[in-house]
């Protein structure tokens, strides 16, 4: 658990640094998205079927898994964007994306190791 938030916080300071050293509150958007991904996954994720052998797939669950991948692609590709505009630099680009690494990686790890077991 320490670790993990360890590197929650540094995913978190870098991307609030690549907006502080370099002038440029624009790289800030990504943070928003880093709180936004899990929510769908979270609200959605209820509507997926317990049973391992069932072939049935629910649509709601889908549409959350959806929603989920379009903020964490976008979560990566908007300092590419930026930097690409000439709106932030290419430093502030790779430090945003470093820190989206770590938060996301933060967020993967913690859902994997933490799942509620269904007992038969």
């Amino acid at each position: 658990i320490v670790g993990l938030s360890v590197c929650l916080a540094v995913g978190f300071l870098l991307s609030i640094l690549s907006c502080a050293l370099y002038g440029n509150w624009w790289p800030l958007l990504v943070v928003f998205t880093y709180a936004l991904a899990p929510l769908p996954n979270a609200i959605f994720g209820r509507y997926v079927s317990m049973d391992p052998l069932a072939d049935v797939s629910s649509s709601v669950a889908d549409f959350g898994r959806f929603l989920t991948s379009m903020l964490v692609v976008s979560g990566f590709g908007l300092p590419v964007v930026l930097a690409h505009a000439g709106i932030i630099t290419f430093m502030a680009m790779a430090m945003s994306i470093t820190g989206g690494v770590l938060v996301y990686g933060t967020i993967i790890v913690y859902s994997t190791l933490f799942r509620e077991q269904s007992e038969f």
